[in-house]
Order: structure tokens, then C-alpha cells, then sequence
């Protein structure tokens, strides 16, 4: 393998959109960050492509991704936002974004929104129809069941559609019971269209950077067992793993995570399924 590739980071900068859940109170994470916070990392975990994921729900965001990416060959694909609740604006969108050749998914933040159901409104699944006809994979940010059952739902209306779960849907991680969390992926990983990504895996309890690799485990290994390696991918959820420790902190716990894997599987996990998922081009070495 040439590289990890990360598939889930984040870039933003508070004068070139507007990110209604980023504010003071926010702490660490309320200032601008950019490809070169992270470049001394990336290099030491030996990542060699990554994925810009959507922050905000709204087109500057997108936009700042693409300006960043021009001048990062380290980027390899954009997640952006469409408004999937408003078909006719969201087909605009996405065909203009489809015209990038680094556009790669689409993510809207629907953990942010106070219905937990927003994903079955009509709307939405006409938005989510445009891209399963577009062959355009989905970022599904999910925290709840009903998001999780939403997925089931959509896999139904939409057997075409590439979906992924970002951060497993936040797992209870350092709790004892692990349901309905552990019966809803399997259920959800049924659907061979649906991966997971191996990302912000924090405590579910109190401080998020109150996790340690053995409350993980067991986590990983029933997503293992669901999706398999090569229907999973990782991503280092920077700058927000700020809250837990740090990007190294996190890769650290995740490369011993995975050190019981044959090197196919860890391959597939660091690199291939990201690579296959989004239709990535090669990776570029850092120097």
C-alpha cells in the first residue's frame, strides 16, 4: 500500500462560511483551520490522500473545500452539501458539482436537525432519489436509532444508492450495553451498498477524550463482523478529534485497533474501500 488515506476531514474558515454549531463554546475548535495544522501529522501517520467532508450546511462551505483542495494535491475527493430538500435546487447543484472532478459525495448535517426523521420527509428521498440516479455516493452523520433506521428505510426506496455511516453512527462507546446500536448496524450493514467509516470513535460519556483503545474494541470488532474490512474505511475526523486527544492520539489507537488484521484487511481499511467507495484517483506522496 502506497499510503493511508484519510477519508473524513474537515477544513473550515469562519470569514468564508457561516457554521451555525461552531461557536465560542466550541472551545478548541472555534478558529480557522487549514491543510498545514495538519500536514506534520499526516505525514507521520504516512497519509498520503484524504477526503474533505462538508462542515456546513451551505454552498461557501463547499466552495472554501474546492479553494483549499486547489493548493493540496494531498486531496483526493470533496463531500459537499446539496439541498436535498429542495430537489430542484439540489439537481442544479449536484450537476454542477459532478463537473469537479474531485467532487466526490454529498453529506447534509442532519444530526444537527431537530427532527430525527428529517431523512424520510418526501423531499428528502426525491433529493436522495437525484443521487442514487447520479451514482453519487451519500455521507449518512448519523447519532440516534431513528437515524440508523432511516438507512433501512432508504436502502428499501433506494437499492442503487451508495451510503456510507460516518463515525458508525457514534457507537456507546464505554457503556456496557451496546444496544440498540449493535442490532441496527447488522441490520444496516445487510445492504452491501452501505459501508462504515472508522471515524470519530470518542466516549459516549462525559469527556470525549475519556476513550481508550480495550472501550473500542469491542465496537470495532462487531463492525468487523457486520461490514467486514473491506466495506469499512478510516478517517481521522480532524480538526474535531481535537476533542479526544489529537489526530495522533486518534490514529495511534486505530492503527493498534487493526494491528490483529492480515495485511489485506488492514490495506482495505487504511486505503481500499475509501478508494473504491468514493472513486478516488492515486494518492500523492508527502515529501
Amino acid at each position: 500500500m502506497s499510503g493511508t488515506i484519510d477519508a473524513h476531514q474537515h477544513v473550515w474558515d469562519l470569514e468564508q462560511a457561516e457554521y451555525a454549531w461552531l461557536g465560542p463554546e466550541a472551545g478548541v475548535l472555534y478558529r480557522n483551520f487549514g491543510m498545514d495544522d495538519i500536514a506534520a501529522e499526516f505525514a507521520a501517520a504516512s497519509v498520503s490522500g484524504t477526503v474533505l467532508v462538508q462542515s456546513a450546511d451551505n454552498d461557501e462551505d463547499t466552495e472554501h473545500m474546492f479553494a483549499v483542495a486547489a493548493d493540496a494535491p494531498i486531496v483526493l475527493g470533496i463531500v459537499g452539501y446539496v439541498p436535498l430538500h429542495e430537489p430542484e435546487r439540489a439537481a442544479e447543484r449536484l450537476a454542477e458539482l459532478q463537473q469537479r472532478p474531485l467532487f466526490c459525495g454529498v453529506r447534509n448535517l442532519i444530526h444537527d436537525r431537530p427532527d430525527p426523521h428529517w431523512l424520510q420527509r418526501r423531499d428528502v428521498d426525491e433529493g436522495l432519489g437525484l443521487l442514487e440516479r447520479a451514482r453519487v455516493p451519500f455521507d449518512v452523520v448519523g447519532v440516534l436509532p431513528e437515524h440508523l433506521e432511516a438507512v433501512l428505510a432508504i436502502s428499501e426506496r433506494h437499492p442503487d444508492l451508495d451510503i456510507v455511516i460516518d463515525h458508525l453512527n457514534k457507537p456507546p462507546i464505554g457503556l456496557i450495553d451496546h444496544e440498540p446500536w449493535a442490532s441496527l448496524i447488522t441490520h444496516v450493514a445487510a445492504n452491501p451498498r452501505v459501508r462504515g467509516k472508522v471515524s470519530g470513535l470518542y466516549s459516549a460519556t462525559g469527556d470525549p477524550a475519556n476513550w481508550t483503545v480495550d472501550a473500542i474494541r469491542p465496537i470495532l470488532d462487531h463492525a468487523l463482523d457486520a461490514f467486514g474490512p473491506d466495506r469499512l474505511m478510516y478517517g481521522g475526523d480532524w480538526p474535531v478529534s481535537l476533542i479526544a486527544g489529537g489526530y495522533t492520539r486518534v490514529w495511534s489507537g486505530i492503527d493498534e485497533l487493526l494491528g490483529g488484521l492480515d495485511v489485506v484487511g488492514r490495506d482495505l481499511i487504511l486505503a481500499g474501500t475509501a478508494r473504491s467507495f468514493y472513486s478516488l484517483p492515486g494518492s500523492e506522496t508527502i515529501g
